[in-house]
Order: structure tokens, then C-alpha cells, then sequence
């Protein structure tokens, strides 16, 4: 298996568990409120270190109270934080409110991760060595992404991105990415084309390999997902059914997981069917972090399934 690296955002999560959300100038009391270690980036770093893969993050937290837990929480996961930087003020952080059913609202403050530079990337980032692929997403500044795509493409290191929060990308940034994988709200910024089922999945998919992009995967929540990759091979798969407890870190397991299952050699079709796993078994827990499977319990659930 080939390292991974996971270059984004690392946050602290203050989750207050509500029985409803609030209405638009209404105060509730929460259920509960606790404190979990997050950010995209750093929920992407979890999920591939605990599915198997040789894992390092590149980011940046701040020198207030909360940095020392974020660095130790992917220290817990064996995740290399040498190129974690210290920057002024806060460390970024997420409130999140989620309700019964699981379901989520979050506010997000960039602290730290705002502060990571393209020149902080690319200083870390080194020569490449020995790296399968590198794992972005969108908590970062948008041209620290464009410096560490760039690069890693030169290189040739595989571009996995996930562009959450959505935004629409450039033209040429579609032929330095290997693989981009979107739900069906990304998958509309970024294409312009409503997504909700395979068939739309599949003419969106169609679009940005249109545009460069090696392969596509759209997540499709309790549908599944959708994968298209530019020799035409395509693959549906569908989600496991599981009663959802909290859905935070759901898209970053699946896309952490996917990841790792693709560096130690597994074909789509099967490195899908275990992120799928990874995802389902994620939303059963609260929290973002400390709801990420690991491999055994992934394998293992996938064996219960296959056993019915």
C-alpha cells in the first residue's frame, strides 16, 4: 500500500445534540453538548489510517487551547503530524446541532486552516516520495488546494478531491484530478446539472470526465452511489441500510476509506462496496472522529452482511 496524505482542514467539533432545530429567533435547550476532534481534512486523515492506509496530514491549528487534542487525536491513529504547523489565534472549529433523527446544521470558523499557504503546502509536501495520492477538500485556502493539485500532478501523484464546501472549479483544474468524488448537492454546483438518482448521477459523471478527470464518484445518500471512470467502466453500489444516529463525518469516511481500499489495490467496484460499509457503520455513532470504523470492524460488518 502506498502512503497517503491528507492535505486540509483540522477542526474542533462542539456537537449540542437537540430534539428539533430551532426555529429562526427561538432559543432550546440542548440534550447535550460535546466536544469531538474534526475539520474535513482531518476526518479523511482518520478514516484511511483506520481502514489500513499508511497516512500523514499537512495542516494547521492554532496556539489556543484546543490545538494540543487536535494533534493528539490523529497522533491516537498512528496519522504522521510533523507537518502540522502552529499559527496564531484559533484553531478552526465547527457548532454543530443535530437532531433525533440525525440530521445536521453546522457553522463553520476557519481559524488555523485560513492561515495554511500555498508556500506552507508546498514546503511540506517535499518531493512526493513514496506517496500514492494526496486527499483535498475545500476548508483550506483555495489556492494552497491549486499549488498542492498542481504539484502533485507534476509529480505523479494521484489528485483525490473532494469539493465540500461546493464550489465551481476552474477548467483547468479538471485534468489534474485523478479522482473526484461529490454528493448530489457538489455534484450540481460544480456541473450545473440536478442530481438525484443513477441516470442524472451518470450524465454528471460524464461531464467532468468530459473535463479531465480520470474518475467520478457521486454519493447518493440512502441511493448509494455512482462510479464513472474515462474508459467507460461504471459501477453502482448500493448504501447499507443502518438506523442513522449522526451523519457529520458520514461523506468523510466514505471518501477516507475509498481511498485507502484504492492504495492497497482494491478495483472500484470492491474499494466502493467497503467505503459504503465504512460510511454506514460511521452514522450509527455520534461524533466525528469517534465515529469512524476501523478495518476489522468494516470487514466484519461487510461479512454479517454477505451472511444473510
Amino acid at each position: 500500500m502506498g502512503k497517503l496524505l491528507v492535505v486540509g482542514s483540522i477542526n474542533m467539533d462542539i456537537v449540542s445534540t437537540v430534539s428539533q432545530f430551532p426555529l429562526p429567533g427561538e432559543t432550546i435547550a440542548s440534550v447535550r453538548t460535546d466536544f469531538f476532534p474534526g475539520g474535513k481534512g482531518a476526518n479523511q486523515a482518520v478514516a484511511a489510517a483506520r481502514a489500513g492506509a499508511d497516512c500523514g496530514m499537512l495542516g494547521a491549528v492554532g496556539d489556543d487551547s484546543f490545538a494540543a487534542a487536535l494533534l493528539s487525536a490523529l497522533e491516537q491513529d498512528d496519522i504522521a503530524t510533523e507537518q502540522i504547523l502552529r499559527k496564531p489565534g484559533s484553531s478552526g472549529f465547527a457548532i454543530i446541532t443535530v437532531n433525533e433523527e440525525g440530521e445536521n446544521h453546522i457553522v463553520l470558523t476557519a481559524g488555523a486552516n485560513g492561515q495554511l499557504t500555498a508556500e506552507d503546502a508546498a514546503a511540506g509536501a517535499g518531493s512526493w516520495g513514496g506517496v500514492f495520492a494526496v486527499l483535498l477538500q475545500n476548508e483550506i485556502p483555495w489556492d494552497t488546494n491549486l499549488a498542492v493539485m498542481s504539484s502533485a500532478h507534476s509529480s505523479g501523484v494521484r489528485v483525490f478531491y473532494n469539493p465540500a464546501p461546493a464550489c465551481s472549479l476552474p477548467d483547468h483544474v479538471f485534468p489534474l484530478l485523478h479522482t473526484l468524488i461529490m454528493n448530489e448537492t457538489e455534484a450540481a454546483v460544480i456541473t450545473g446539472l440536478a442530481v438525484s438518482d443513477e441516470h442524472s448521477a451518470k450524465a454528471s459523471a460524464e461531464w467532468a470526465l468530459d473535463k479531465g478527470v480520470e474518475e467520478v464518484i457521486i454519493t447518493l445518500g440512502a441511493k448509494g452511489c455512482f462510479y464513472l471512470n474515462k474508459k467507460g467502466q461504471a459501477a453502482a453500489v448500493s448504501a447499507f441500510k443502518v438506523k442513522p444516529v449522526d451523519t457529520t463525518a458520514a461523506g468523510d469516511t466514505f471518501f477516507g476509506a475509498y481511498t485507502a481500499a484504492s492504495a492497497d489495490g482494491l478495483q472500484a467496484e470492491d474499494a466502493l462496496t467497503f467505503a459504503a460499509a465504512a460510511a454506514a457503520l460511521a452514522v450509527t455513532k455520534q461524533g466525528a472522529q469517534a465515529s469512524i470504523p476501523n478495518k476489522a470492524e468494516i470487514e466484519a460488518f461487510l461479512l454479517s452482511r454477505r451472511e444473510k
